[in-house]
């Protein structure tokens, strides 16, 4: 199969637009277009074309392919959806909590908080969810406070019934 051929097929048949990039570069190059016309009418650098031109020739059209796999889940797809039911049904919860859950049930441990946040996010949880009190709620600093604001509202209250 001619080179350029097994471009225009390559191009056809993928879907994503930095491999049709890539491809169409080589391709006009191939087909003797200078590196200015390919770099106005493709939107690439000069390095860019010469990247992609060398890789062709190295691995043909599998050169041209993204070499990005994602990394793959931890958690099963049911498994993520039952966590995510757990979390729902709970009033309050906490990060070691989320942590400890998963690995004690699945055995995965999540090298990133970020897959925790992630979890947390699908279950519709944000961080106000996570505290049932104020943390820095002081009993006896509240208390004080209205020990001192009550006189005043007295003091007010007088004065208003005898204004009317």
């Amino acid at each position: 199969m001619p080179l350029g051929q097994s471009l225009t097929e390559f191009i056809e048949n993928s879907s994503d637009f930095r491999e049709i990039k890539r491809a169409l570069a080589v391709k006009m190059l191939l087909e003797g277009y200078k590196h200015a016309a390919i770099q106005s009418l493709v939107n690439v650098s000069s390095g860019f074309i010469n990247k992609w031109k060398q890789a062709f020739f190295q691995g043909g059209v599998e050169g041209l392919k993204l070499a990005y796999k994602r990394s793959q889940d931890f958690l099963e797809p049911e498994h993520r959806q039952e966590v995510i039911e757990w979390l729902k049904t709970k009033a309050t919860w906490n990060l070691s909590e989320l942590e400890y859950e998963i690995a004690n049930k699945y055995g995965d441990i999540f090298q990133s908080k970020q897959s925790y946040y992630e979890l947390f996010d699908e279950a519709k949880i944000n961080w106000k969810k996570t505290q049932t009190q104020n943390p820095k709620h002081d009993p006896e600093l509240v208390a004080s406070k209205k020990k001192k604001f009550v006189p005043y509202c007295q003091r007010d209250v007088v004065k208003l019934r005898r204004e009317s």
